[in-house]
């Protein structure tokens, strides 16, 4: 209990917040906008903002609110109508938010990314750079997937994957993502649930409990929550899944009230550890294959900080060229690293299993040593996770 107070406390030192808003919470059942609603939250924002904290928003709803006003009954199934519908909705979403903003001498940007744009290392750079520009200057950033012109490649997948990459890409001292439910609940006695105060850890086990896959007009459950919550507290910063219905909850919160459910930070090392590039190497990129290596190799890249050589090399999965990211696997199937490979599939394929000096001789040349280099690599935690 006392960790559990001091954990909560900490949440009141948080200056650079991210706050993602569920479209649920955001609009109606018919897709319009509850300005009422989107009201209060604007004011509880405002209000972190003019107690000197930074503050990003990342926002559902913009199709949604294209749905409406397009007057469609169902969510589009098909990706031009799904983008005609973000086209609408964001416009109608953005200029709700300029105005009760506004209206609390809150001045917003729009900040719209796709997958692509975090991927690519100077496209990454930038987006960063012109977030801290604007929360420099006091300005709050909306942030949302450019659904508009993003296709299957090139997406997140869902706002609350995004909210933890933009956590990450900011180095947010704290995530809160805002929902329609109280927190995680745990199945009880009697089929009953009770809501998690805290996670110290997300595991398979509170993923098959999570309730809740998304609706007519929102992608995301409470899985992918936690999953989004646990990616950020791996590096360090704690996250908070809320019900963003309730009037007052973000203030709540940052006064280190039992609001919601608190999945803790996993130790400062952590952040340290995957600081800067290797943040960018385990987070940003969808990995384009697996490398399945022997437990020699395993060991001598957990434990001994070495690089990944093609002797321990078992098998190949995919097909990549050299520079993408690829996980590592054991034989047995546990994801332990991931990292940026020197070579194709196809040249690895060839040199799987075989010393380095045997390389010049396989491929007919020798560009390096290492299939993957430590400097390129990032060890994952015991549960995988990490690339997306």
């Amino acid at each position: 209990m006392k960790q559990l107070i001091r954990e909560r406390k900490a949440l009141t030192e948080a200056r650079r917040i991210v706050v993602k808003i569920g479209s649920r919470v955001l609009v109606q059942k018919s897709g319009r906008p509850d300005t009422r609603r989107i009201r209060q939250l604007v004011k509880d924002l405002a209000r972190l903002r003019k107690d000197g904290r930074e503050v990003v928003v990342v926002s559902s709803g913009a199709i949604g609110s294209g749905m409406e006003a397009l007057r469609m009954k169902a969510r589009p199934t098909t990706l031009p109508e799904l983008q005609m519908a973000a086209a609408v909705g964001q416009l109608r979403l953005m200029a709700t938010y300029d105005r009760l903003f506004g209206a609390e001498k809150c001045r917003i940007g729009q900040v719209l990314l796709t997958h692509d744009d975090l991927k690519d290392r100077r496209r990454h750079l930038n987006a960063r750079n012109s977030m801290m520009a604007l929360l420099r200057n006091g300005i709050i950033p909306i942030v949302n997937e450019n659904d508009v012109v993003a296709v299957d490649e090139i997406k997140f997948g869902d706002n609350d994957l995004l909210a933890a990459l933009v956590a990450l890409l900011i180095e947010a001292d704290l995530l809160i993502l805002l929902t329609t439910v109280d927190g995680f609940r745990a199945k009880g006695a009697g089929g009953r649930t009770k809501r998690v105060g805290v996670l110290r850890n997300v595991t398979a086990s509170e993923l098959a409990m999570a309730q809740g896959k998304g609706s007519d007009i929102s992608t995301g459950g409470m899985a992918s929550k936690l999953q989004a919550a646990h990616m950020v507290a791996r590096v360090s910063s704690p996250a908070v899944i809320a019900d963003g219905r309730t009037a007052g909850t973000l203030t709540r919160i940052v006064k280190g009230e039992d609001v919601g459910t608190l999945v803790a930070a996993e130790s400062a090392g952590a952040q340290a550890m995957l600081a800067g590039r290797k943040r960018w190497i385990a987070f940003f990129h969808k990995a384009q294959g697996t490398l399945v290596v022997d437990e020699g190799a395993r060991a001598a890249i957990e434990t001994r900080g070495r690089s990944l050589l093609p002797i321990g090399i078992r098998e190949v999965e995919g097909h990549f060229p050299s520079g993408t990211v690829v996980n590592l696997r054991t034989t047995q199937g546990v994801l332990f690293a991931c990292g940026l490979v020197d070579y194709s599939s196809e040249q690895i394929r060839k040199i799987k299993g075989h010393k380095t000096t045997e390389i010049q001789d396989i491929l007919g040349a020798k560009d390096y040593d290492e299939v993957i280099h430590r400097d390129n690599m990032v060890v994952l935690g015991v549960n995988g996770g990490g690339t997306t």
